[in-house]
């Protein structure tokens, strides 16, 4: 594709991505920047259809012959961190350099992808028919983002997801289930020998959390990691506490369904046990998917990533390649560069064009 073109795609990219910055799209509060994008999709006549604050369009040239991928990137983001010496809600330039909330998580990738698929979803020679989703309520896992609108999608058949790696393929992610764990005892007096420590009660159970290994170890993701983040225990000092509670964070790979891992846990320890959700499977692609090696000739490196997505939320397969870089996300004055911008739009129509 002519450099010319990726250059103008990119410049609509950067002015776009300044006006979702200047729009605060906290998750489940994403209409003022759903609105936005759903006027430029209009201006473009891209038919966006919409449902909540997620945005979708579908290729005018879509052929039932052929595979069906999806381009999915989140609208919505964290609140912003201490220590921002930029206003997240004003775009900012300091040389290449956009900073701005959401500039690299999402922003960056949500805008590539569009650009990407302006630019190819007229393509009659394409390989795979295009559906573009620009989805809410990712920060939060949120029941009204991607996972009310994929049954409203057509066949699915592959995704990339654009969160922020570099431009590299990440082939596998962990998944997540946060476990409220309880341990019960009996209240007494601190000063006499009565009651039934919780906290006592808890310290095994906490033990095996540090210490157990599930004995599945992904090639790509490594073992099952679970660690206790918050716990919480008694009213005053001189009061033997009745309950105990804690918080465990269970990071799981794709050789188990969280299910099977919440069965093996309640099976080993005496606290009570229960996982807000199980929903957050790990989720992945195999190394010899057509795209991934297609991504692989262009030398682009495959890997695992330890953080979470949207896919774990698609039942199809599904890798994350997108501009910036990670260790950018949910950090003070988050930023994106218009190189990685362009790169990105530059990369997307080469590995999906004719």
């Amino acid at each position: 594709m002519q450099e010319e073109i990726i250059s103008r795609a990119a410049t609509q990219a950067m002015q776009l991505l300044e006006g979702m910055i200047a729009r605060p799209s906290f998750s489940r509060e994403e209409t003022a920047v759903a609105d936005f994008i759903e006027d430029f999709m209009q201006k473009c006549q891209l038919n966006p259809q919409r449902a909540g604050n997620n945005l979708w369009c579908v290729s005018p040239t879509m052929k039932s012959e052929r595979p069906t991928l999806l381009l999915n990137a989140h609208l919505d983001t964290v609140k912003p961190a201490a220590g921002w010496k930029h206003n997240p809600f004003t775009p900012t330039y300091e040389g290449d350099s956009l900073y701005g909330l959401g500039s690299n998580d999402c922003g960056g990738g949500l805008v590539s992808l569009l650009m990407a698929f302006m630019l190819l979803r007229c393509d009659e020679n394409l390989p795979y028919n295009l559906i573009f989703l620009a989805s809410a309520e990712e920060e939060v896992s949120g029941k009204g983002g991607i996972e009310s609108v994929l049954p409203l999608l057509p066949h699915i058949d592959v995704a990339i997801v654009g969160e922020p790696t570099g431009m590299q393929p990440a082939i596998a992610e962990k998944g997540l289930m946060v476990l409220d764990v309880v341990a019960r005892g009996k209240a007494g007096h601190a000063a006499r020998n009565e009651g039934v420590n919780a906290i006592y009660e808890a310290l095994a159970d906490i033990e095996w959390f540090r210490s157990h290994h599930f004995e599945k170890i992904s090639p790509l993701l490594g073992e099952v990691k679970m660690t206790v983040t918050v716990i919480q225990a008694g009213t005053q000092h001189n009061v033997v506490p009745a309950e105990c509670r804690f918080t465990v964070d269970v990071r799981s790979n794709e050789c188990y369904q969280n299910t099977e891992l919440l069965d093996e846990i309640v099976r080993n320890v005496k606290s009570e046990v229960v996982a807000r959700s199980t929903r957050l499977n790990s989720s992945g692609i195999s190394l010899e998917h057509p795209l991934v090696q297609r991504a692989v000739a262009m030398g682009k490196k495959p890997f695992a990533s330890p953080t979470l997505s949207d896919q774990a939320l698609m039942p199809f397969p599904s890798f994350k390649m997108g501009p910036g870089d990670s260790a950018r996300s949910h950090t003070a004055d988050e930023y994106i560069r218009r190189q990685e911008v362009e790169d990105a739009i530059r990369c997307y129509c080469s590995l999906l064009g004719s």
